[in-house]
Formats: structure tokens, C-alpha cells, sequence
């Protein structure tokens, strides 16, 4: 199976607030009306927001694409999922519907389905499963068998726990923990990554969030020998590769740094030192 979609181009534009709606506890979906040029968009990319037309906070912030608008077939708008953790995501939070923010995007490399696509695992920590909801959407869009994909979804507490029902929905298995045992398993997620390898082996793992959870989820795919993508969270200035504020360490190479808004924020993680 190759890549699901392909991006033709990058907008900057004002874009109008569909809705602004708290979903639990720090957490926020964010509905924005489009140009259609966001109807290409890959799962995996991201948007650069200014937050207020003030140089207070100065700097856009970075938001993955958490899924597209739809209506009557057509693409209207996409969504953004996001925590409020400082300043910027305050204001963020603040903005109601009918207003406007500034969108640069769609930006960077997305998730890429390699030919040979068989079966995954796809797993999500926090906040990190706003690109991987809109992955497993358009995995069950382009007509892959709900039993070859597996979710993994976990989270500090069930405040952490986005998306639940939407996923179980689509009709594959999901599998939730938590560090406190507030809902699902008490474990990390990827110790139930890991039971579950043991009689199940996927031939791509999908993964987003934290970075020690990353770094676990590369660790094991490298032990296994499972190709594996991961989707980086990281602090951008940009999102254009001009600030180089955003540099990830390769592995043994001499080329040594990758920018994440050019070069990811979706890379194989073979190749990442994380």
C-alpha cells in the first residue's frame, strides 16, 4: 500500500473558529473552517497557529492535525487537539467560535504505509494520539482489515484518556492503561506493548507521545526487529526549517542533526537517536 494521500501545497491564511470545545479536564478540540488545499493533508502533518495578533506570546505554536472536517463529502475544515500547558494554549483555549486565528500549514513528512503493509500496532500516549486518530481513520478509510490494526492508548490517569470511544469504533481492539490504574490496566503503555508481542507480531508500530515513551517504543521495535514510526513532539519557532530550533540527533552519521518541521515530524525511528 503506498503513502494514503499526498500534499500539493502550503497555505498561510486567517482561518475561521468552527468550535472551541473543552473535552475533559486540560484538553481542548479546536475546529477551523479551510481552504481546500487541506483536503491532501497527510496523517501526521501539523499547522503552525499565531495565537493572537498581538506580540504577546510572539511565536506561532505547533499543532498536529488531529482529523479532518467533512460535509457532504467535501473537506471543510480539520481539527486540532490540545492541552493547555502554558501561556500560548491559555489564550488558545480562550477563543471562541465565530473568531479567527492565522494558520500556516499543512506542514512536514507524515506517517508513510509502506507497499508490504500488513498488520500494526499503533501506539498513542496523551495528548500524543491527536496525529495517530487521524493515522487509524484513514487506515480504516483506505480498506485495511480492522483485525490487522492495534491500538494502545496510555496515559498518566483516565483525565489523560482522549478519543476512547471514537476509537473503539472503528471496530479494532484497543488496549488503555494508566500509571495510576484509574482506567484500563495499571502499567505503562508500553509494557502492554510488549505482553502483547508475545503472541502477536506486527510488521509496523506507529507510535506518539512523551519521549521516554517514544524511546521505550523504539527500543523494543529495534529488539524485535519491527519497523517502527514515530511522530516527534517537538518545540517549533518556525515550522519552515528557518530558525533550526527544532533539531533531532541522528544515529551514526555525518550528517548529524534532522530538523523535525522539514525532515519529520514523522521519521523512522531506526534512524533517530532518542
Amino acid at each position: 500500500m503506498a503513502n494514503i494521500k499526498t500534499v500539493k501545497h502550503m497555505l498561510q491564511e486567517k482561518v475561521e473558529i468552527l468550535w472551541n470545545k473543552e473535552v475533559g479536564g486540560l484538553y481542548y478540540r479546536l475546529g477551523l473552517k479551510c481552504d481546500e488545499g487541506f483536503a491532501d493533508t497527510k496523517p501526521g502533518q501539523f499547522v503552525m497557529v499565531r495565537i493572537s495578533d498581538s506580540y504577546n506570546p510572539l511565536l506561532r505554536r505547533p499543532f498536529s492535525i488531529h482529523r479532518l472536517i467533512e460535509e457532504n463529502g467535501n473537506v471543510r475544515g480539520f481539527e486540532i487537539l490540545f492541552k493547555v500547558v502554558g501561556k500560548g494554549t491559555t489564550i488558545l483555549s480562550g477563543l471562541r467560535e465565530g473568531g479567527f486565528v492565522d494558520v500556516l500549514g499543512p506542514l512536514g513528512r507524515g506517517f508513510v504505509i509502506p507497499e508490504n503493509f500488513q498488520s500494526t500496532f499503533i501506539v498513542a500516549g496523551g495528548i500524543g494520539v491527536a496525529p495517530l486518530f487521524f493515522l487509524a481513520s484513514d487506515l480504516m478509510r483506505a480498506g485495511v482489515d480492522s483485525s490487522k490494526i492495534q491500538m494502545f492508548i496510555g496515559g498518566r490517569s483516565k483525565e489523560d484518556l482522549l478519543c476512547i470511544d471514537e476509537i473503539k469504533a472503528m471496530g479494532f481492539p484497543v488496549h488503555i492503561s494508566t500509571d495510576d490504574g484509574s482506567l484500563g490496566e495499571k502499567a505503562l503503555v508500553t509494557e502492554i506493548v510488549k505482553n502483547k508481542l508475545t503472541n502477536t507480531r506486527p510488521d509496523m508500530i506507529f507510535a506518539c507521545g512523551p519521549s521516554p515513551m517514544m524511546k521505550a517504543v523504539a527500543g523494543i521495535a529495534e529488539k524485535e526487529n519491527i519497523s517502527c514510526q514515530v511522530s516527534l513532539e517537538t518545540m517549533m519557532a518556525c515550522g519552515m526549517g528557518a530558525c533550526l530550533g527544532c533539531a533531532v540527533e541522528k544515529k551514526e552519521s555525518s550528517d548529524k542533526y534532522l530538523h523535525t518541521c522539514l525532515d519529520g515530524p514523522v521519521f523512522d525511528a531506526a534512524i533517530l537517536k532518542i
